[in-house]
């Protein structure tokens, strides 16, 4: 059972998308809307069209991150890679960056990177624009600058026909709505970097009550990597967020009770029993060495073979280089024997001598470098095929004429001096016994314990990473309180969980606990889980677009968007409120008021007075 427990990273590698062809069906008899869910964890894209022959999934998902590298000197220019294109995160992670400031993107350049990938890879081949209806999702309640800047980057640099603005979370809530749901709910949407607790009345969203918790997986993922990077400082590096989040969504889990649960933990039965044990990537060469004493000779002797090679090498080089100075030396001296003065003279200059006699000296020192260079190289020739390893390597003669090249022998040699020593047993026998002592498998395993709660419940407890923010539970009463009892009795009949965040085990358990202790007694409530809380909101999207095709509802056409601005939105029942930029009206300043500062300024001759 314990092996069992055991669990390696994938370490999933991103494969690049495809450029797909659309089929005819996408554009006849007319251009089908585009579907994107634009999200700040994953961006989903696809087509919305009846026909069976357009698949009714996204085919694209893609992380919503953006990596520009500066390019190699003298090389090509700098290189854009958006979504699966990087591969993998972690060896960019300093580059990475993302359009979305929290859950609303603020930065439209790398908007259009992910927009310009999205269309490029489902094969749009319009001639200059997108001639495409767009559907897209945005934030709870987005800012009018946000939606002006995103309209503005979509009718004036894709030229789309028109575009539709929905709330994701509104989307999946329509998409999982039964037969005898009601209209109004609770909505609780839990994303990557943000919570929201929506009311929704008569099948319409109540705006003015809407709450947002600026946590979400992000921050779980962070606060994980926090707590093990301060368990394993060992593995500092190891514990990157891509892994966080892999352990988040595999091996996390919401405690009904989160207080009795940490009491769980603290029994040592219940820890072995259910603690997850992450096997870091590791290499077995770091294991200590298994091999014989025969083995372990040989290597020694191969170690001291390539030594001598090495400094028999670098001896010939030094021979080579003193033997064209000597010979340089000796020339310089022909000229003082043969009278030549002046050049003899330029010649001192250019070797940064003084006199004759600097000369000589420099002569004998060099040649006896040479000679002394000779011997070795000739004695090393000699002695290459005598068994040295049992017996220490003998120090060579320091010089002072070589005495640089000498000590970078004797450093060479002394650094391989402990691999040449005499074989020792009694030193061998405690290693060899220490040895299989040492598990390297589990030195680089990360044990989950209460790690797998602790992470997911700031949700419910923001306090954990110092957030002074309600959690879910207090969230969900506040909104509830502004309401009446009888509202409030009709929005639990339907409390609805979507997102991402949500897909943790025990949290649809959580909420009902949460709900029985702040509703009245022997009230009832409901809560259901989204089908798919992650895809949901794109299926949702998908299905407005299909029944609102051909109506005006929801739609903001080229000419709405001329005549009303960028921030204009035309609701539906899943966008937002659209509430208008009121500006105060300046009152005109009129000619009786100016009169008497012209006055004054006639009179005084002075403006300044």
């Amino acid at each position: 059972a314990a092996a069992t427990r055991v669990f390696a990273f994938r370490d999933t590698r991103w494969a690049p998308d495809p450029v797909l062809e659309p089929s005819a069906a996408v554009r006849t008899p007319q251009p089908v809307p585009l579907v994107i869910d634009n999200g700040s964890f994953q961006t989903r894209a696809g087509w919305a069209s009846a026909d069976p022959a357009v698949p009714a999934e996204p085919l694209l998902r893609f992380r919503s991150l953006a990596a520009r590298s500066r390019g190699a000197r003298g090389g090509a220019g700098a290189e854009t890679q958006v979504g699966n294109d990087l591969g993998s995160p972690e060896p960019l992670r300093w580059l990475l960056r993302s359009p979305f400031d929290r859950n609303v993107p603020v930065q439209l350049e790398l908007q259009e990177l992910l927009l310009d990938h999205v269309f490029q890879r489902l094969g749009v081949a319009s001639q200059g624009c997108v001639d495409h209806p767009i559907v897209l999702t945005e934030a709870v309640c987005n800012p009018l600058y946000s939606r002006q800047m995103m309209s503005e980057l979509l009718f004036e640099c894709y030229q789309v026909p028109k575009v539709s603005y929905g709330v994701d979370s509104l989307y999946s809530f329509y998409h999982n709505r039964r037969q005898n749901w009601p209209c109004s709910g609770l909505v609780v949407s839990s994303g990557y970097q943000c919570t929201h607790v929506l009311p929704i009345l008569e099948g319409r969203l109540d705006a003015k009550n809407c709450k947002r918790i600026n946590l979400g997986g992000c921050q779980a993922a962070v606060y994980l990597q926090r707590l093990l990077q301060l368990k394993y400082p060992g593995h500092f590096a190891a514990i990157t967020l891509s892994r966080m989040e892999e352990i988040l969504h595999e091996h996390s889990y919401i405690a009904e009770d989160y207080i009795e649960e940490l009491q769980k933990w603290r029994s040592p039965e219940y820890y072995e029993n259910n603690v997850h044990k992450m096997q870091l990537p590791f290499s077995n060469k770091l294991l200590g060495s298994t091999l014989t004493s025969e083995e372990k000779q040989e290597r020694r002797q191969q170690q001291l073979r390539r030594l001598q090679e090495l400094n028999a090498r670098r001896r010939e080089e030094k021979l080579q280089l003193d033997q064209e100075r000597l010979d340089r030396l000796l020339y310089v001296q022909e000229l003082l024997e043969d009278g030549q003065m002046v050049q003899f003279r330029k010649a001192l200059v250019e070797l940064n001598m003084d006199s004759a006699e600097e000369l000589q000296s420099y002569i004998s020192k060099l040649s006896l470098s040479v000679e002394q260079t000779k011997q070795k190289i000739l004695q090393a020739e000699v002695n290459i095929e005598v068994d040295v390893v049992d017996s220490k390597p003998e120090t060579p003669d320091l010089d002072p004429l070589g005495s640089e090249q000498s000590l970078e022998d004797v450093e060479s040699i002394n650094e391989f001096e402990p691999l040449f020593a005499e074989e020792q047993p009694e030193v061998e026998k405690p290693v060899a016994a220490v040895q299989p002592v040492f598990n390297l498998a589990e030195y680089h395993q990360l044990f989950l314990g209460t790690e797998r709660i602790r992470a997911p419940e700031i949700v419910f407890q923001p306090s954990l990473i110092g957030e002074d923010q309600a959690g879910i539970a207090e969230t969900m009463q506040y909104v509830l309180e502004r309401y009446p009892k009888e509202q409030q009795a009709i929005l639990v009949q339907n409390v609805f969980l979507t997102g991402g965040n949500t897909m943790y085990p025990g949290l649809k358990a959580r909420v009902q606990k949460e709900l029985l202790e702040m509703r009245p007694f022997q009230s009832s409530f409901q809560v259901h889980l989204a089908s798919s809380p992650v895809l949901d909101a794109w299926y949702g999207a998908r299905d407005w677009a299909v029944e609102y095709m051909t109506r005006e509802e929801g739609w903001i056409t080229r000419k709405d968007y001329e005549e009303k601005g960028g921030e204009y939105l035309k609701e539906h029942c899943a966008s937002n409120v659209y509430v208008p930029i009121r500006l105060p009206k300046q009152a005109p300043r009129t000619t009786e008021a100016l009169a008497p500062s012209r006055v004054l300024t006639s009179s005084t001759g002075n403006p300044c007075e």
